[in-house]
Formats: structure tokens, C-alpha cells, sequence
């Protein structure tokens, strides 16, 4: 037990077999209702999309896979399903396969990962397929067939938020979301000293570069830049005409920092990497370790304490430093995650990774790029799928096949974390098999 944080520690031990990710598929994170094209498209026709294109990048059939697993963060609430796993299975060929439906909140995404190594490291199977799906902007009507939809607005939405708080002690604390989208921030500040300005243009400076990633990624949901947006309203300086246009909704955060709730799905393969060959020639991209840890929202500064826990089970197990680390991947559907996840990764030197932010050295053209996907404020928040989609961003970095928003450094080693549902907090290291 850490006295510091009071916390359990877990030792995590080396896999059976190696495994590795050996194709993935996305679809683009989108506002379905609000076009004629894709209204109308249910969980099922998303996750089959997302399935299917990762089986065509691994050069399996549906035949070929042996088990999936599908993750949602919200199937009542969102779709009126108690077993989503199977409504969806029809869409990419599972017909009389094995399968698990899981739920971890906004962390589903990165679980969905654990589920499907720990199923091909035991050996149980060869070629197991793992996604997610979530419409987090249109959310099933109740008694309508499944294709009529409705806008899950933010009133919808925060009233769902009771089913992830413990409702016996924490809301009644005032903790849950209201605390946990200040906590980073005011955390951070007191903790190295700085002032209102400094964090607001820190902030400012993360939502920056996440939109400039994201204008590059054909499959994000928020293609404009803050500096065009700027140009266009007249203004020289980005940072002034954000204040000035985007009021703080808390303490710290103003739109900018917060995530696009929007509908999408990702899906991957894995298999044992002595196998990869026989299906794919592309490199496999071997999952190094996984750590998790789990902290409920009534216990202070949950995310920061969670993802040191994450991180130092995944670098005790895989000996990897963070000095080896390429690229870095994390949920921030608030936004500063991206400042705790990076410093507690090692990614960046604690106290100093906000002046990074402000120099842009982590938009996918800077040396420590974070997010290269745009992250939840720009490339959308599909809540589940969320997770999986940076999964997929991650593989594409690490072959070379991210097109416009290429990093400059082909990343060798990817640590990803997790977040999500103030509970779940997961730390994946990914590594390009040679």
C-alpha cells in the first residue's frame, strides 16, 4: 500500500506468448443525424465498418477470426440493448461466434485492448478481433426500431452521468464531474506554481495544436483550425481571439478544452506475432504490457493518481524508458489530461511540460507530439470508441501511414493512456516489431 495516495499496487507479469496488433479500421467520428447520408445508421452498421476494414488490413477473413469482444460505454442508455455484442454481429460475418460485450466507461476503448491480448496470450485463440461503438450525439428513441435516433443533448447526457458516480456519497460531496473537469488544472497550478494566465494560455495552446493535428486527419469531426478561425474574424493573435470568444465554463476550461460528444466505432486485430506474417506484410505492432488501475471518483485527484499507478506497473514489467517513448496518446475529454498524462508517462519533465504546449512541440509536426489524432476536443469523443480509435491513430504512426499529419520521427515505441468514467485508468506501450 502507497501511503501517499492510498492505493493498491499491482505486479503484472510477463505475457505467455507475444502479441501484436496486426490490423485496425476506423470510421470517421461524425455528427450522424446531422447528415442526410448517415442518418439512419445504427451501432451495428458502424461497428460491422470499423470491423471489417480492420480485417481487411490484416488480411483476415471472418472465417479467420476465432472470438471478438465489443465495448460500449453506455448500451442502455444509448441503445437500448442489454447484450449489444450480439446485436451487432451479423454486420462482419460473427454469426455462431464467441463473443463478450464490456463496458468501462471512456475507458472502454483501451480495455478493449487488455480483453483481446490477455485472450491470445493465454492461447486459447490465434486471431481474436476487439472494438468499440459508441453514438454519443445520437442516442436510441425508446421504442422505435433502431435506426430512428434521436440528438443526445447535454442535459440528456448529464443526466446519464448518475449511472457511473457512486450516488450514495459522492454527488451528494459535489465530486464526479464537477469536480474532476477543474481537478488537473487547479491541481497543476498549485502544485508548480503557476499563475491563471500561464494555464489559461497553456489551455489555449493544447487545443491549438490538437486542431492542427486534426484539420490534417480526414476521419476527425473538427477541421478548423483556431488559427484560421482567428484570421477570419479578424484577429492577429489566436490566443487573444480565443479569450475573447470562448468564456471559461469552470474555473479553468473554456469549449476549446472540452470534448465533441459525437457517434463512431475502431476496431482491431490481433494475433501471436510469430503468426502476423502468415496473414499481413506489414510490421506487426506488438502490445509490450498493459497495466490498469481503478479509483473511484469520491478519492482526490483520481487521474493522477490512477495513471501513476498505470505507468509504473506497464515500465516495472516492460523495463522500457521514458526517453524511449515516440509518441504519446491519451484521453483528455477534458482537456488538460494531456498535461498529467504526459508528465506522469515521463513523456514530459514534470513542472515544465505546459511550456511545450505553449511552443507547439506537441502538434504532430513538433518533437513530442501528443495526440496526433486530434484527441477528444477535435478528432471527436465517441466515448468507447474513443479508445480504439487512438489505438488505430497510434498503429498508423507507427508504419508510416498517417498521410498529412505523418509525425517527423517514424515512432518506434507509443505509450498510450487511458481515462475514463472517473475509474478505469489504463497505460499501454506499443512497440514496432522489427
Amino acid at each position: 500500500m502507497d501511503p501517499k495516495n492510498n492505493i493498491n499496487q499491482t505486479t503484472l507479469h510477463p505475457y505467455s506468448r507475444s502479441v501484436s496488433i496486426i490490423g485496425v479500421g476506423c470510421t470517421p467520428f461524425m455528427y450522424t443525424l446531422d447528415n442526410p447520408e448517415t442518418a439512419g445508421l445504427t451501432e451495428g452498421e458502424l461497428f460491422g465498418y470499423a470491423a471489417l476494414k480492420a480485417m481487411e488490413d490484416a488480411g483476415v477473413t471472418p472465417k479467420d477470426v476465432e472470438y471478438y469482444f465489443h465495448g460500449q460505454a453506455s448500451p442502455f442508455n444509448g441503445s437500448n440493448y442489454i447484450t449489444p455484442n450480439l446485436q451487432v454481429s451479423e454486420w462482419f460475418g460473427m454469426r455462431g461466434k464467441g463473443s463478450i460485450h464490456h463496458s468501462e466507461a471512456c475507458c472502454t476503448g483501451y480495455l478493449a485492448l487488455e480483453q483481446a491480448v490477455n485472450a491470445v496470450a493465454s492461447g486459447k485463440y490465434n486471431v481474436v478481433l476487439s472494438g468499440c461503438v459508441e453514438m454519443g450525439d445520437a442516442i436510441a428513441d425508446i421504442d422505435k426500431p433502431a435506426h430512428f435516433r434521436k440528438k443526445f443533448d447535454d442535459a440528456l447526457f448529464q443526466e446519464s452521468l448518475k449511472w457511473i458516480y457512486d450516488r450514495a456519497y459522492t454527488r451528494a460531496m459535489m465530486c464526479g464531474p464537477n469536480l474532476h473537469q477543474d481537478d488537473g488544472a487547479a491541481w497543476y497550478k498549485q502544485t508548480y506554481g503557476l499563475t491563471d494566465e500561464e494555464m489559461d494560455d497553456t489551455l489555449l495552446s493544447m487545443a491549438c495544436n490538437s486542431r492542427r493535428s486534426a484539420a490534417k486527419n480526414p476521419l476527425a469531426l473538427a477541421r478548423k483550425t483556431y488559427e484560421e478561425m482567428a484570421r477570419e474574424a479578424g484577429y492577429e493573435n489566436t490566443l487573444e481571439f480565443m479569450k475573447e470568444n470562448f468564456p471559461k465554463m469552470t474555473g479553468n476550461l473554456r469549449a476549446p478544452g472540452l470534448e465533441l460528444k459525437c457517434d463512431g466505432a475502431a476496431a482491431f486485430i490481433v494475433c501471436p506475432t510469430e503468426m502476423a506474417s502468415q496473414f499481413t506484410s506489414k510490421k506487426p505492432i506488438e502490445v509490450l504490457g498493459i497495466g490498469n488501475a481503478t479509483r473511484e471518483a469520491n478519492q482526490p485527484h483520481v487521474e493522477l493518481y490512477g495513471t501513476l499507478e498505470a505507468t509504473r506497473q506497464v515500465y516495472e514489467l516492460t523495463g522500457v524508458k521514458p526517453e524511449e517513448i515516440d509518441l504519446l496518446m491519451t484521453n483528455d475529454f477534458f482537456i488538460t489530461s494531456q498535461l498529467i498524462a504526459a508528465e506522469c508517462s515521463g513523456y514530459l519533465p514534470k513542472g515544465e511540460g505546459w511550456k511545450y504546449f505553449i511552443e507547439g512541440r506537441t502538434s504532430y509536426d513538433g518533437d513530442k507530439p501528443i495526440n496526433t489524432n486530434g484527441g477528444r476536443c477535435s478528432f471527436g469523443h465517441a466515448h468507447a470508441a474513443s479508445g480504439v480509435a487512438d489505438i488505430y491513430e497510434a498503429v498508423l504512426q507507427m508504419r508510416g501511414e498517417a498521410g498529412e499529419h505523418q509525425i517527423n520521427k517514424l515512432p518506434k515505441t507509443t505509450f498510450i493512456r487511458g481515462f475514463g468514467g472517473a475509474q478505469n485508468l489504463a497505460a499501454i506501450i506499443l512497440r514496432t516489431k522489427e
